[in-house]
């Protein structure tokens, strides 16, 4: 079992930035990507960046150039730093662990209970 406990989220003005944390606890062996995901009022939730446990990023296209996620093995914690936040980023951001375990052919994921980030003037 996987534990995530996100922390960063917040309002703030067209503009502005914020930093999201997630950080992931328990049986955290062959986590092979960690990524935020979000989810606005009435619309499905979408991926917004991932990165692989060899550092491979991506980003959805909506968020490139403002977004950067990274990550802290050694505090098994994954960020994501939001600049130039519109208020088309208005969601609850999700924390996701994606567990791939080869030896049972068993593949689990983990997400957080979301935090929420507004953007309005």
């Amino acid at each position: 079992q996987v534990q995530l406990v996100e922390s960063g989220g917040g309002s703030v003005q067209p503009g502005g930035s914020l930093r999201l944390s997630c950080a992931a606890s328990g049986r955290i062996i062959s986590i092979n990507v960690m990524g935020w995901y979000r989810q606005a009022p009435g619309k499905e939730r979408e991926l917004v960046a991932s990165i692989t446990s060899g550092g491979s990023t991506n980003y959805a296209d909506s968020v490139k150039g403002r977004f950067t996620i990274s990550r802290d093995n050694a505090a098994n914690t994954v960020y994501l730093q939001m600049n130039s936040l519109k208020p088309e980023d208005t969601a609850v951001y999700y924390c996701n662990a994606h567990q791939v375990v080869s030896s049972r052919g068993a593949v689990y994921d983990y997400w957080g209970q979301g935090t929420q980030v507004t953007v309005s003037s």
